[in-house]
């Protein structure tokens, strides 16, 4: 990933991916242009898709279960302001 790519915030990605869908519909982009916008959205689908497994990935936590055993379980926000 591009240093480029690591700095972008999510959410511009996310505009940038609307962007690209908008000229794409719009129908108006001369075909390698086309193409060349496809494939940008593409990459871009994968990493934010990517960017959001990772994000999945850091709201899990370690906790004991009744047996003391860890387990991973998913972040509960009502759990974690009882804290």
């Amino acid at each position: 990933m591009s240093d480029r790519n690591r700095k972008r915030k999510f959410e511009d990605g996310i505009a940038d991916l609307e962007r690209i869908g908008a000229q794409l519909e719009s129908g108006d982009l001369p075909l390698e242009e086309a193409l060349a916008a496809y494939e940008t959205g593409i990459a871009l689908v994968r990493e934010l898709n990517q960017r959001l497994a990772d994000a999945e990935a850091r709201v899990q936590q370690l906790t004991r279960n009744a047996d003391g055993e860890l387990q991973l379980r998913p972040f509960d926000r009502e759990d974690d302001a009882e804290s």
